[in-house]
């Protein structure tokens, strides 16, 4: 059989109406798309469609490009690499970039104990190897992991995944020996002591304790809904984990990086873990994540027990160095406090006027807004996509969350211009007058 052909005649120029229509032809439904347009190029926090229309991009590639699109810095990192190697596989000729930003992240991340970090390609790869990882240094086998959690797309991320639409449905079944804990929701009655007790009666009826070799939980929830762990909640997972030998996972794919207001968000609690996923904007959207944990659980897995064909690819090595500098030079922790504070400040102005929007909250500029209907009192995912649609329609690109699909979430670069966003707040505005929310 031979193959289509491509559609080359200059005469018939591209369209988002004919990309579309090859889309649906050439790939699968399983490939969700937000969008019906289709990205032609992009610089900082704009991008521009293949007709030219221009957007501000609030969704940063799913928290992605924390440092913008094309960042000079990024750029001219991966072509000094491109110059040089582009790949070796790090497991058969290693390389010193691997070497120097694992000593990097190990500086970086809190916690004075001696750590290790390894280098993968997806965050789903790293909560993977987290896993793996965890199963080695302990001997155990069981994981406890959160409701509205959301760890990856592969069999073992989707079994820890605490929200079964879409990530779940017909994909079974899932690894065994992966349980759930409610997440503390006090918006939805979820308290850390129904939290912490629900870990005590898993203990009594499902698991004991000392067949556990972790516990997994996202400092703030990512596509669960933007919920921050409560401080007492993550002294409370501490304190079962140091008394039954049980390690502490920080998913910080989503948190990383700057994002919370803090360069981790474990910087924001008093308990340190014993690993850490790390992914998305760490090298500004180059494949590559990271786990880093201690020194003693890291070196749990014998040699050749992980790794990873491109895991570690000299191209993301480089960019992920440029995004640590970027950070520090551009003081990016500080801006995302700054930038987060000016969008609290106006969407609880908005509260007053947009009877569905319940509660706003989050960590530096990881925000979000949830909204129910205010004459049934549920949650309401229908305001939601109108809130999204109308200042789509505008010019600005929002992404949904939340195990209800009822919460907006906002994760603009934070290297935006102060003009953009200013623009950006004004669409949003706009979008919430429109859409009735």
């Amino acid at each position: 059989m031979n193959a289509p052909e491509m559609n080359t005649n200059p005469s018939e120029p591209i369209s988002n109406a004919s990309l579309h229509q090859r889309r649906l032809a050439a790939t699968p439904r399983g490939i969700g798309v937000m969008a019906s347009f289709f990205i032609d190029r992009a610089e900082n926090a704009e991008v521009w469609d293949v007709e030219g229309k221009r957007y501000i991009d609030f969704a940063g590639g799913i928290a992605v490009l924390n440092t913008g699109h094309r960042h000079p810095a990024l750029v001219a990192a991966i072509e000094a690499q491109l110059k040089r190697f582009t790949h070796t596989c790090y497991q058969v000729l290693p390389y010193e970039s691997y070497v120097s930003l694992a000593e990097r992240i190990n500086a970086l991340t809190p916690g004075a104990h001696a750590k290790k970090t390894a280098f993968f390609s997806s965050g789903a790869e790293a909560v993977e190897n987290a896993v793996k990882i965890a199963r080695a240094s302990t001997g155990r086998a069981g994981i406890i992991a959160f409701s509205g959690g959301f760890h990856g797309r592969t069999m073992m991320g989707c079994a820890l995944t605490g929200k079964v639409a879409p990530y779940k449905v017909g994909f079974g079944p899932f690894p065994a020996e992966v349980y759930h804990l409610p997440f503390p929701m006090a918006l939805h009655g979820v308290s850390v002591a129904d939290s912490l007790d629900a870990l005590q009666s898993l203990f009594k009826a499902d698991v004991d304790p000392k067949r556990v070799a972790a516990i997994i939980i996202e400092p703030v929830q990512g596509e669960g809904g933007f919920y921050v762990a409560p401080p007492e909640l993550m002294r409370g997972l501490r304190q079962v984990c140091d008394e039954h030998g049980i390690l502490l996972i920080y998913d910080e794919v989503q948190t990383g990086f700057g994002r919370t207001g803090k360069l981790f968000a474990a910087e924001h609690y008093d308990v340190m873990p014993d690993i850490m996923t790390l992914a998305k904007s760490m090298a500004g959207g180059m494949t590559l994540s990271a786990v880093c944990g201690r020194a003693e659980v890291m070196d749990g897995p014998a040699p050749g027990g992980l790794g990873g064909t491109y895991a570690g690819n000299p191209l993301a090595i480089a960019a992920a160095h440029a995004v640590i500098d970027v950070i520090e030079q551009e003081k990016l922790v500080e801006r995302a406090n700054l930038l987060g504070q000016k969008l609290t400040a106006r969407l609880k102005a908005a509260q007053a006027r947009v009877s569905a929007m319940k509660d706003v909250r989050g960590l530096g500029s990881m925000v979000a807004a949830e909204f129910f209907d205010p004459a049934s009192g549920e949650p309401s995912p229908d305001a939601v996509k109108r809130v999204q649609q109308a200042a789509l329609e505008q010019g600005l690109i929002l992404l949904t969350c939340g195990v209800y699909a009822n919460v907006l979430r906002f994760l603009y670069p934070l290297t935006i211009e102060d003009v953009i966003f200013d623009e950006a707040l004004d669409i949003l505005d706009r979008a919430l007058a429109k859409a009735g929310a």
